[in-house]
């Protein structure tokens, strides 16, 4: 084998070219702007749940100093 057969350029039929994003990888926009707001939610459901907890522990903590 010679280095001309072992190497192709560009202009060689028989390579076909990458496809990088296939089409069945589309990103569906609506999917993602669903998630987004989802994952909005949940965060704040959870800052909303630590800073009831928190505010709750300093509640309890001031009632038993003042015991």
């Amino acid at each position: 084998m010679s280095v001309r057969e072992s190497v192709r350029f560009n202009g060689e039929k028989g390579r076909e070219q990458p496809r990088v994003f296939p089409e069945k990888s589309r990103v569906n926009l609506n999917n993602l702007l669903k998630r987004a707001k989802e994952q909005e939610k949940k965060t704040r459901r959870n800052n909303l749940a630590f800073s009831a907890a928190v505010l709750s522990a300093v509640a309890v903590f001031g009632i038993i100093i003042t015991l």
